[in-house]
């Protein structure tokens, strides 16, 4: 059986190629495939070896027997099943083409060049590059898009390059595959040449199919629209200007913007030269709002004309589906519990500040209650009767939450809703917005947000006006926020700007005098008033840490209650784990009895990902691995990933697929501590 070894410097790269060969070859060759970042076997001996990329040759040259294998070096092309994506950018725009190592970048921008992929401008980028020109918000890259930087907005996957024409030809003449089958062979790969171009075909054919039912789309929309061009040519009027104007929009396209209104005042506001502006007109006895602005790489002006009696009415009706579906304060300052002398103290200053109408930044730890303040400070303020909205900053991806912030036009994006989508700013509008987690956002996030809380208005994503809102906003944080602006991972004037009145709330910890009062009232809520708390267990529930706070001391009630049968909770009746467990000191004990090299090695490691955690940067293998080659202690790939998972096994990390990437725990930061000592 004839078979060849693949040997790739990630999985991803590895099974791209597996797949492109085995949908080329079929069951002519058996493919075997390796990545170097999960590890090779010791030795390779007579074997028909192919290289994803010369840059691997002296990572695997220990592992291969030189005078029995064959080694074939592949020269790799773009990815034909995504390259339409490289088609949707605007001609001369400025893109950063982002590849582990600036060499195989060069290299992949070389090959679009060569295949007249050039209608934009490629800026090389690695995890070796320093920085990039600040303009570029474009990023495209072959599977590496965990390299692309933060600050980049729109990040763009080609897909793995495969292997070009002339690698599967060395395949075949290394094999002596006959004529017949290698003809068979090529037309395969070639095949997949001509479907790309039935799909750029397909491309066009509905993008005029789009232009037909364009006017439809126009016709459809609440509001009057009016284009025209340059020289005043009318050359959209929808059916809703015709009933708001009386004029039909078959007399009026194709003429000129003086022969079909007779207002004086309209047609100087549309020939205005300004790039934006609104008026408000009386027309046909109707009120009108009429808003114009400019494309002016089209040289088109267009208009919208809106009913405003209409346009009250439907914020009416908007109100109050607010109100239905929930956007409401639910809590009141005597929702939150606590006879304590601070939470009353706490309570007193949030009462006074509900007063104005200033931002206030909430700092707590998790836990503490920080969504109720908010609540509680909008129903104390002069908002109460209008909107409240909570949004948690750090739930969301950082596009999802851009858009449900600013909201969206129709067309801003693929699954972009019919008409657009208000964001939570425009939903708040007269009201509170509350912003949870606001040290989680990125850098790009925090500078729309300054604008927003700087202008008081909002554009939407995709949209061309700017859209007044008046909201209050007050926004939580259990982050440091004064060092984040330190370590530059926040903005100093965002956290002015967030922290002009400020709210400090007290752990479980400072009120240990109301968890009597807390437990009663979890257990009253929960069972009513057939199960009470033991003194013994009240004693220990007091003298516990509560590094969850108020949420961990009523999830542990709730434990209590669901595992009890009888009518007192007892210390039987403690959760297993945890500070509750009686073997919890001795497994955090064991932890450290491990070789004293290893322990260096989790310090090392744990301090590199604590100092990213910090920065708000990903925790990626290949980052790691540059931090520590600056150590005592480098590790390769494949040690990093086993470490990794053996400081998770013991709750020092939190690993996570995806974007989030890798976070240290509270243990694991203790865990530092203890091995420095």
């Amino acid at each position: 059986m004839r078979k060849l070894v693949v040997i790739a410097g990630t999985k991803e790269t590895e099974k791209a190629l597996l797949n492109q060969l085995n949908s080329i070859f079929g069951e002519l060759i058996q493919f075997e495939g390796y990545a170097i970042d999960e590890g090779l076997p010791h030795h390779f001996k007579n074997e028909l070896i192919l290289y994803s990329s010369s840059l691997i040759e002296e990572e695997v040259e220990k592992h291969i027997d030189f005078s029995t294998c064959t080694i074939i070096v592949a020269t790799r092309t773009v990815n034909y099943e995504f390259i339409d994506r490289i088609f949707e950018l605007s001609p001369g725009q400025k893109v950063l083409y982002v590849n582990d190592f600036t060499r195989t970048a060069d290299e992949a921008i070389a090959t679009l060049k060569g295949l007249g992929i050039n209608h934009v401008d490629y800026i090389p980028y690695s995890s070796e590059s320093i920085s990039f020109p600040p303009d570029i918000d474009v990023a495209v890259s072959p599977g590496e898009t965990h390299l692309i930087p933060e600050k980049v907005g729109k990040k763009i996957d080609i897909g793995v390059r495969l292997i070009d024409l002339n690698t599967i030809m060395k395949i075949i003449t290394h094999f002596r595959l006959s004529d017949e089958l290698s003809i068979d062979i090529t037309n395969r790969y070639t095949k997949k040449i001509i479907d790309l171009s039935q799909k750029l075909s397909q491309v066009h054919m509905q993008a005029r199919t789009l232009n037909k039912f364009l006017n439809r789309v126009v016709d459809g929309v609440n509001d009057g629209i009016l284009a025209f061009q340059e020289n005043g040519e009318i050359t959209v009027f929808n059916e809703v200007l015709e009933k708001m104007l009386g004029i039909s929009a078959s007399y009026a396209k194709g003429k000129k913007l003086s022969q079909v209104f007779r207002n004086i005042e309209l047609t100087r506001f549309l020939y205005s030269k300004e790039t934006e502006a609104q008026v408000l007109l009386t027309l046909r006895q109707r009120d009108l709002m009429v808003f114009r602005f400019r494309m002016n790489d089209e040289a088109v002006t267009v208009a919208t004309f809106k009913d405003l009696d209409e346009t009250l009415e439907m914020e009416k009706a908007r109100k109050q589906e607010l109100q239905k579906r929930g956007y409401i304060a639910k809590y009141s300052f005597s929702s939150i519990l606590g006879s304590s002398s601070i939470i009353q103290e706490t309570k007193k200053i949030a009462a006074k500040l509900a007063k104005s109408g200033l931002p206030i930044l909430i700092h707590g730890e998790t836990g503490t209650g920080k969504e109720l303040f908010s609540s509680a400070i909008h129903n104390e303020s002069s908002r109460k009767h209008d909107p409240f909205l909570a949004i948690n900053c750090g739930a969301l991806p950082d596009d999802l939450l851009e858009s449900e912030l600013f909201g969206y036009e129709e067309g801003a994006f693929t699954g972009a809703v019919k008409g657009g989508k208000k964001g939570v700013f425009e939903q708040a509008d007269g009201g509170t917005l509350f912003l949870d987690e606001i040290g989680d956002i990125n850098l790009k996030l925090q500078a729309r947000l300054l604008r927003v809380l700087e202008e008081m208005e909002v554009r939407r994503i995709g949209g061309t006006k700017n859209i007044s809102v008046d909201v209050r906003i007050i926004s939580a944080t259990n982050k440091n926020l004064a060092e984040l602006v330190e370590a530059g991972t926040f903005r100093e004037d965002l956290y002015h700007r967030l922290k002009v009145l400020n709210l400090n709330l007290p752990s479980l910890r400072e009120r240990k005098a109301d968890i009597k009062l807390l437990t009663d009232t979890f257990i009253l809520q929960e069972s009513g008033s057939h199960k009470k708390l033991s003194s013994e267990v009240l004693s220990i529930l007091e003298n516990e840490e509560w590094k969850g706070n108020i949420r961990e001391l009523k999830n542990t009630i709730m434990y209590m209650l669901a595992v009890s049968e009888e009518s007192t909770l007892t210390k039987n009746d403690l959760p297993k784990t945890g500070s509750f467990s009686e073997g919890a000191a001795s497994r955090e004990q064991m932890s450290l009895d491990i070789p004293p090299l290893r322990k260096k090695e989790y310090l090392a490691l744990l301090t590199a990902i604590k100092v990213l955690f910090a920065q708000n940067e990903n925790a990626s293998r290949q980052k790691l691995k540059e931090m520590l080659n600056e150590t005592r202690h480098p590790l390769s790939l494949q040690q990093i990933r086993t470490r990794m998972k053996e400081l998770e096994d013991m709750g020092c990390l939190e690993i996570h697929k995806g974007r989030k990437g890798t976070e240290i725990t509270e243990k694991g930061i203790e865990m530092i501590d203890r091995l420095k000592g």
